[in-house]
């Protein structure tokens, strides 16, 4: 609902998409050799469909591949890898504990990027939400990577890649980062930090910083907490409060409620809000999440207002 007009279709949820993979594993003396092989089924995504545009259902392309890895594990020397896959920076701002990443995570364009913004005077605006409302979060690229042994939680890991999926971008991608992960008594903590750099053809250089903590206690609360920082592209944080029960035979219930705030995304003195809600419903026997998500949208730029915005996400999601 953007405010003048409501637009429904059926999607393919975009904070995780449907994909299928295959993996293959070999012990080699103390190490083991692995092989990824993953892609997207190629179904209409979320992110994209707007008020005037919707994709076809389905339509697979290259750049549905996600993964094409080849790694090398030793619990003394580390991880190295090598393909397509994500890079050290994917996922540092996605450090989630709360059980509803399905529908309410810091990658806000995930649900619904493409929708367009209406003005206050009733029309269609330019700005997508995916403009206003980016998490600087690494990706996946055609890349070598090295991923340090863990030590007391904490893991260093480095990658250099380029963008081979996409046609006519010849950037390059380099990226270090530092994980976290361990319980302390009754509480469960994960993190990460991450610098990021892409280089462009014409020589310009785009540097990020970013980051997220979560925190699980043995109660089902749960806390969440992400930023993150890129030169010339505005600054964002975002965090959400959870709650997960075990209510019901079937599985665990989790809720949480979270907040965007964007500053300077789009121009000097825009502004950037979301507020959403979530539930994810777990069918333990059926390996089912049911979920619903809400989420409305705010935006701002100096000499523009725009209306509200919202969006709901309603699914299933089945794994095997």
């Amino acid at each position: 609902d953007d405010g003048g007009a409501t637009t429904g279709t059926l999607v393919d949820n975009g904070n995780s998409n449907s994909r299928v993979g295959l993996w293959y594993r070999q012990a080699m003396g103390e190490s083991q050799f692995s092989f990824n092989l993953e892609t997207a089924l190629g179904f209409r995504q979320s992110f994209g469909v707007s008020q005037n545009f919707e994709p076809d259902a389905w339509d697979w392309q290259r750049t549905s591949i996600r993964k094409v890895d080849f790694a090398l594990k030793s619990a003394s020397a580390g991880t190295f890898s090598l393909g397509q896959g994500s890079m050290a920076s994917d996922g540092v701002v996605h450090s989630d504990l709360s059980g509803t990443t399905l529908v309410t995570y810091s990658s806000v364009p995930d649900t619904a990027g493409a929708f367009l913004f209406r003005t206050t005077a009733g029309v269609l605006s330019t700005r997508p939400v995916v403009s206003a409302f980016s998490d600087f979060d690494g990706g996946r690229r055609l890349r070598i990577r090295y991923d340090s042994p863990a030590w007391n939680g904490f893991v260093v890991s480095a990658s250099y890649g380029e963008e081979v999926l996409t046609k006519f971008i010849d950037d390059q991608f380099y990226d270090i980062t530092l994980r976290y992960a361990r319980e302390v008594g009754t509480v469960r903590m994960v993190g990460a930090l991450g610098y990021t750099q892409r280089k462009l053809v014409n020589g310009t250089k785009i540097d990020s910083t970013i980051g997220s903590f979560s925190l699980l206690h043995d109660s089902g609360f749960n806390l969440t907490l992400a930023g993150g920082s890129r030169r010339n592209a505005g600054r964002n944080g975002y965090a959400k409060l959870g709650y997960r029960a075990d209510w019901f035979a079937v599985g665990t219930t989790a809720m949480s409620i979270d907040y965007y705030k964007g500053s300077d995304k789009l121009v000097q003195g825009s502004k950037s809000n979301a507020v959403g809600f979530g539930i994810v419903q777990s069918f333990d026997d059926a390996n089912v999440e049911a979920y619903l998500g809400y989420r409305v949208y705010e935006l701002s730029e100096p000499g523009t207002t725009y209306q509200d915005a919202s969006s709901i996400l309603v699914g299933a999601r089945w794994r095997f």
